[in-house]
């Protein structure tokens, strides 16, 4: 099956290529050789972590050797333990003990992790140098990888400090998701969930219909949905860069929640996107009474997220501390916390919902499990 090519075009930045298909890795070199910004460069920094790192670190640095890069890496710890001031702190060191200069390139090797702390190191060092994304999830495929925010942890929150910086290049090779743990399948199936209902009742009927081929990996049906995924978020992407003018805002779906039941268990111990499932059912159910969400979008919603292998997870917290939580996120607007609702598939609103009606529908949700 011959590779997929997306442009993502923002205003006010260089338009760049998301490169989706089997064995695209084998060519990463050359294909960053073909981009006008990373063609003259000599320096190339490929940050991975300890889970990724042994099974495409060497096959990546030789593409890019081959195409005549100088290449040296950096391997950091696996999931959300990497974003962290002190290991930010240690890979600008690093940039800097290697000599690495303004107009070298920094290679994200990995999952949505590690492309928040390699964008964010590229974000920063010296100002600003290009980064190349090379997702290795679905959930980074098919969302963190594209739009450009970067970003790590405070003790405070999750993805408190960071900054936008688009990447010159994605490669999304889809040989590499046969490694992925099926945790780690169903989660970029959340996201992949919360893209459709987002976008529309094309996307949405046609993953409701194929989920479980998509469950499955079923081969033409994964590579179309990270290439749905892709073009839905660049447009989404294009209309509001840096999340300043609401629109973005509305890929915030099943966020609000999910931030806090992931901080509140201890980050890791639910996927990022099963947490997000479970704050779209919260969310519809908030929306039923907000927003007047149909009941039959809900069930939909619900059977959509248990066949791709999400279920309502067995988790509860005392509705003070979840509400709490949820007012310290980066999200919330003086104090006010904001839910995206949907109002149908498709058509979705931004609300600032009061801390007694948060209560009680929490009391209920948790109730209901």
């Amino acid at each position: 099956m011959p590779a997929t090519k997306v442009v993502v075009n923002i205003p006010g930045e260089v338009a760049y290529n998301v490169r989706i298909g089997a064995g695209v890795l084998a060519s990463l070199g050359q294909s960053m050789r073909n981009v006008p910004s990373l063609a003259g460069a000599e320096q190339v920094l490929v940050i991975t972590d300890t889970n990724v790192g042994p099974l495409y670190l060497s096959r990546a640095k030789a593409s890019l050797a081959e195409a005549g890069y100088h290449v040296s890496d950096i391997c950091v710890p696996a999931g959300e333990e990497a974003k962290s001031i002190a290991v930010i702190g240690e890979v600008w060191e690093a940039m800097a003990a290697l000599a690495l200069e303004r107009d070298c390139v920094v290679v994200a090797l990995g999952g949505g992790c590690v492309g928040d702390l390699a964008g964010f190191a590229a974000a920063t060092y010296m100002r600003g140098v290009q980064v190349v994304q090379v997702p290795t999830t679905l959930l980074s495929m098919v969302d963190s990888s594209v739009g450009g925010k970067t970003g790590v942890n405070l003790t405070a929150g999750k993805n408190l400090v960071g900054a936008f910086k688009q990447p010159a290049f994605v490669c999304a090779d889809t040989d590499v998701l046969a490694t992925l743990p099926s945790r780690e399948w169903a989660c970029g199936c959340g996201e992949v969930a919360k893209s459709a209902l987002i976008d529309g009742d094309e996307f949405f009927f046609w993953l409701s219909d194929q989920a479980q081929a998509m469950a499955a990996r079923q081969a033409d049906v994964v590579a179309e949905a990270i290439a749905r995924c892709v073009v839905f978020k660049a447009d989404v992407v294009a209309q509001d860069k840096t999340e300043s003018r609401g629109v973005r805002e509305c890929l915030n779906y099943g966020h609000t929640l999910a931030h806090a039941i992931e901080k509140l268990s201890g980050y890791g111990t639910y996927s990022h996107g099963h947490a997000v499932a479970d704050g779209m059912r919260f969310a519809a159910l908030l929306g039923e009474s907000l927003v007047g969400t149909p009941a039959e979008l809900a069930e939909a919603q619900a059977q959509l997220l248990d066949a791709l292998n999400l279920p309502a997870l067995d988790w509860k917290a005392t509705p003070e501390n979840v509400l709490e939580t949820m007012k310290r996120d980066k999200k919330a607007r003086h104090g006010q916390v904001r839910f995206m609702l949907l109002e149908d598939v498709g058509a979705w609103k931004l609300v600032d919902v009061d801390d007694a009606t948060i209560l009680r529908h929490l009391q209920t949700y948790f109730a209901g499990k």
